[in-house]
């Protein structure tokens, strides 16, 4: 039956998730290859993290360019039966039509998510929320592959409009066309936006996705604990090396486990301004990251302007240039009612090491 059309997504109380443990912990492969892959990895998460309460495979798999390997198809659906039948797991998949939906419904899949290029496409998402129509399974929406919050919570009002109220939330990190050390940037102030808004909704933090590899899951992990998240989906397969996709960002059973015992649970309500502190640390924590890049990109900027410069025997210090910066610095800070002094002293410093990269351009080339 449909649900009211005046409930809203903060109305949702989510008692599912209490079925799970706390942090509930969602691993397996990024991809079904095989029956005996699929079967040795939830062997060996049973052995090695009996924490791990839902396994995970990607049946299909959506990718950047054609021609590439996207899953196996309804045939790992039969794998993930098995490992449910032999290990006991909640088994999870992505679902990204609605085909993909009426197969892992007759399979009897526990828990389906839409993925982040799914997410972005109300088209694709209506269609996705018409073919789970009532479904009472959890349903988890990563956010959107760019940086919009609007798209996100978009897409679990289209499910709650076709009567699905066990909804939970993915924050995998969103798409950027510079490269850092994240395969996908973090931009943990929409993902705090969108807990702040609906407290009631469960959100599952994939480092799998934000890293991109496996030395920064354990860090990008504690961090979700560290601000309420209730729980990780972290990919994981027997042989990561050798796997069919995203080999660098998968760990093996033995490496989550380790991984998984040393996180530290927030306990909510203990220490309320403890929680809040750590909040706001981690959004310092990722503005200074974003400052970091972009200085390193305006120097990237200064050090083609010394080359041109040098090639037209042009000086490095142009005062008309300064005065411009300064203008505009000053203007900018009128309008975000900062400090003029401080935005001045902020461009001065960057000038300088602009005029210093720009000067070492000159010497090089001598």
């Amino acid at each position: 039956m449909q649900t009211d059309q005046k409930m809203g997504l903060q109305d949702l109380k989510n008692d599912w998730i209490l079925n799970y443990p706390a942090p509930m912990i969602i691993a397996g492969p990024c991809s079904a290859e095989s029956e005996a892959q699929m079967l040795e990895t939830a062997k060996r998460i049973k052995e090695s993290s009996p924490e791990v309460s839902v396994f995970r495979a990607g049946i299909w798999k959506p990718r950047t360019k054609p021609n590439g390997f996207e899953g196996v198809g309804v045939i790992g659906l039969n794998w993930l039966k098995k490992v449910k039948e032999e290990y006991g797991f909640k088994t999870a998949t992505e679902v990204a039509n609605a085909h993909h939906v009426f197969a892992a419904l007759e399979a009897d899949v526990d828990i389906l998510w839409i993925g982040a290029r799914s997410t972005v496409n109300p088209f694709t998402v209506q269609e996705i929320a018409v073919a789970l129509r009532g479904t009472d399974k959890p349903i988890l929406v990563k956010n959107p592959v760019n940086p919009d919050l609007a798209l996100w919570i978009g897409a679990m009002e289209r499910l709650l409009g076709q009567g699905i109220e066990n909804i939970g939330a993915i924050h995998r990190g969103f798409s950027s066309y510079q490269k850092t050390k994240y395969r996908n940037t973090p931009n943990w102030q929409i993902a705090l936006d969108f807990k702040n808004q609906f407290p009631n909704i469960p959100v599952f933090v994939d480092p799998s996705h934000i890293c991109g590899n496996r030395t920064g899951l354990a860090a990008v992990t504690q961090e979700a604990l560290n601000v309420g998240y209730q729980g990780a989906i972290i990919e994981t397969h027997c042989n990561p090396d050798a796997a069919w996709s995203d080999a660098s960002q998968q760990i093996t059973p033995e490496v989550l486990g380790d991984m998984i015992h040393k996180l530290q649970v927030r306990t909510p309500g203990i220490s309320g301004y403890e929680n809040d502190l750590e909040k706001h640390r981690t959004l310092i924590s990722d503005i200074d990251f974003q400052l970091i890049n972009l200085l390193s990109q305006r120097m990237k900027v200064a050090e083609k302007i010394g080359s041109i410069k040098k090639q037209n025997n042009i000086a490095i210090f142009q005062p008309e240039r300064w005065k411009v910066i300064t203008d505009y610095a000053a203007a900018k800070a009128s309008e975000t009612g900062m400090s003029q002094d401080f935005i001045e002293k902020v461009f001065k410093a960057i000038h300088e090491e602009s005029i210093e990269v720009q000067n070492n351009i000159m010497i090089d080339k001598l």
